[in-house]
């Protein structure tokens, strides 16, 4: 996969792809992450990106030429997403995540200041993504959380293959605890299935309290799971009131 970030500030890109799992990946040629200066597009020797807003009002808007001429010189002739990052986009889920990760090749444009002209959204851009309902002063981070939401599900990115589809939003729900050594910590135990090497006991306990965590912090999740009958019966018995939109899985 290739991805392509179109930004003012390329210098806050260093150290979030140099690390970790992003790292990684790109050692092994799993992804191809290239940053590009808006700046080094704009026409006049200032490098001027932005300017006031026509009507009036507070604020700068990011002009439509340096980012018209970044993308399309770097796009070339390939057809790929090329995504805004604004607070008015799509909300950023696990399921578009996995989505993106389809991807062959992925452009991501960094807004600032007050947004970027109408023109660039309309003509432009394939798709806008938002990561939450808050203010932040651009779209740098928005993108290494995209980035790294994505890369993790590439094949190979992870140690463990599984990780990736267990994790929590993974599956619909939340997952429940992770304990490891020691045994017992200041008097604290871990709990009794997990040590009791019946894999099939610990898969079940885990489910459970997968279901139970997410009751607790996230139950609105618990209407789009995919949960078998049984499970949403022990729901309703734990007090869950809300609907189940998806249907039921088979699984026993």
């Amino acid at each position: 996969m290739r991805i392509d970030i179109f930004t003012i500030f390329p210098e806050m890109f260093v150290s979030p792809f140099d690390a970790s799992i992003i790292k990684r990946a790109r050692a092994r040629g799993l992804v191809d992450i290239r940053v590009h200066n808006i700046r080094d597009y704009a026409a006049d020797k200032h490098q001027t990106t932005d300017d006031t807003p026509y009507g009036g009002g507070g604020g700068m808007v990011m002009k439509p030429e340096p980012i018209f001429r970044a993308v399309e010189s770097v796009r070339g002739e390939d057809e790929c997403p090329v995504i805004l990052l604004t607070p008015q986009g799509r909300l950023f889920k696990q399921a578009v995540a996995e989505a993106l990760a389809q991807e062959e090749r992925l452009m991501l444009i960094c807004g600032r200041y007050e947004g970027v002209d109408e023109r660039v959204r309309q003509y432009l851009v394939t798709d806008e993504i938002s990561i939450g309902d808050y203010v932040l002063s651009g779209g740098e981070l928005p993108a290494m959380v995209i980035v790294d939401a994505v890369v993790r599900l590439l094949p190979g990115a992870l140690g463990y293959e599984r990780s990736a589809a267990e994790d929590s939003h993974a599956t619909g729900l939340l997952e429940g605890p992770h304990y490891t050594r020691p045994v017992e910590f200041r008097g604290w135990r871990v709990p009794e299935i997990l040590r009791s090497g019946h894999h099939a006991r610990v898969a079940e306990w885990r489910r459970q309290q997968s279901l139970l965590r997410t009751l607790e912090r996230r139950p609105d999740l618990l209407a789009t799971a995919p949960l078998t009958p049984q499970e949403r019966i022990w729901l309703r018995e734990m007090g869950y009131e809300g609907p189940f939109e998806q249907a039921t899985t088979n699984d026993e």
